[in-house]
């Protein structure tokens, strides 16, 4: 992934991890229309990929990859009847926003690539219930966690991120 902007990778790990702000998703209808929704999200670290300990000979552009170790995604729920669902299906490209709605303005936007996963157990929805509302027990969450509505989960791999923050200049 490469990073930009004037936040570097840690500070942008530190707001996604910190913010309770919903990202906001964008993607193309099977029409090509631009399409926008905002999802709860969380970020999830990934394992290190393993190595065979040489160097493949690659150069590497600035902002690439600083290492394994920081790898990351981010992942959403929502509905498998969901307009987004079909739309992703159809074509993976995304574009993404989480930022603050009130000055000083802060935020991470960028591209990648979505994925989509059945989740019967609703495993991630679970801790988006947590995450955002603070547990699992009000009306929204129980409605969401009905046994018979179907979930997935959006899975978004970062190819590009951008991190700003202008509380220095507000």
């Amino acid at each position: 992934m490469k990073v930009r902007g004037s936040r570097s990778r840690e500070e942008i790990a530190a707001f996604l991890e910190a913010e309770r702000i919903p990202i906001r998703l964008g993607c193309r209808t099977p029409a090509g229309h631009p399409w926008m929704v905002s999802l709860w999200y969380r970020r999830r670290l990934l394992e290190a990929r393993p190595t065979d300990g040489g160097d493949d000979g690659g150069e590497r552009e600035s902002g690439d990859d600083a290492g394994e170790s920081d790898r990351w995604i981010l992942e959403c729920a929502t509905a498998a009847s969901a307009d987004v669902v079909t739309y992703l299906r159809e074509t993976p490209e995304v574009s993404f926003e989480v930022s603050t709605n009130d000055p000083p303005y802060a935020g991470v936007r960028g591209r990648g690539t979505a994925s989509l996963e059945p989740d019967p157990e609703k495993e991630v929805l679970r801790d988006l219930l947590e995450r955002y509302l603070g547990g699992t027990e009000s009306e929204l969450a129980r409605t969401l966690l009905d046994e018979d509505r179907e979930e997935v989960t959006i899975t978004i791999e970062p190819a590009v991120v951008y991190g700003w923050d202008f509380s220095g200049r507000m």
